[in-house]
């Protein structure tokens, strides 16, 4: 790949981790054609779902200034799924893919801003999806004011619950160094392709 090349791809993968709602790293050794392809039907218009390399990738995780959460977790063959759409269809999406395919693994992610753990993606995506907590309140409507007061109040109980896990967990990392850098924009300056060259100069892309 030529040097500008890659100082486009740095800068679009920046833009997509500031523009996301979330994004998840995985590992896909071993996943084939066929199974790529339907792991990317089953996220639908909640995610994308993209092979990266990881030397680019720690570059834009550096100015999108989440090197702390998310640069440990570029090692061994890496792609990740940008969330567009719902966080908890894509997290329920990815974990059901990774349960019938185990060569699909799950490292981490980051949702708001905060750092997750395959575990807390896990939880995550035991969370009813927005869609259902409306179909469920428009269902109570029809059946009586009561139930439909009740299932009103689950639909902040349910982002309560995402809310106060991501605050806890920023409470947590409180004491740890705050991430390097400040967010940029999608368009390459002079840092990326400084850094871009001193990668070149370095060594050549590795997964």
């Amino acid at each position: 790949m030529a040097r500008a090349e890659k100082v486009a791809a740095v800068a679009e993968l920046t833009e997509r981790f500031n523009s996301s709602s979330g994004a998840v790293l995985a590992e896909y050794r071993g996943l084939t054609v066929a199974q790529f392809a339907e792991l990317r039907r089953s996220l639908g218009e909640q995610a994308t779902f993209s092979v990266v390399k990881n030397t680019l990738t720690k570059l834009a995780v550096a100015q999108a200034g989440l090197a702390d959460e998310l640069g440990g977790l570029l090692t061994g063959p890496s792609a990740i799924a940008f969330v567009t759409g719902d966080v908890v269809e894509a997290a329920k999406g990815l974990r059901d893919f990774a349960k019938n395919n185990p060569a699909l693994v799950i490292k981490g992610g980051v949702v708001d801003g905060t750092s997750m753990t395959p575990a807390e993606i896990e939880r995550l995506a035991d969370l009813e999806s927005r869609e259902v907590l409306l179909a469920m309140l428009a269902g109570a409507m029809k059946a009586s004011m009561a139930n439909a007061a009740a299932t009103f109040a689950a639909l902040p109980a349910q982002m309560a619950r995402l809310a106060a896990a991501l605050q806890a967990k920023r409470e947590g990392e409180a004491g740890a160094p705050a991430a390097a850098g400040t967010p940029s924009g999608p368009a390459p300056n002079d840092d990326t392709v400084a850094a871009v060259a001193a990668t070149d100069a370095a060594a050549t892309d590795q997964d």
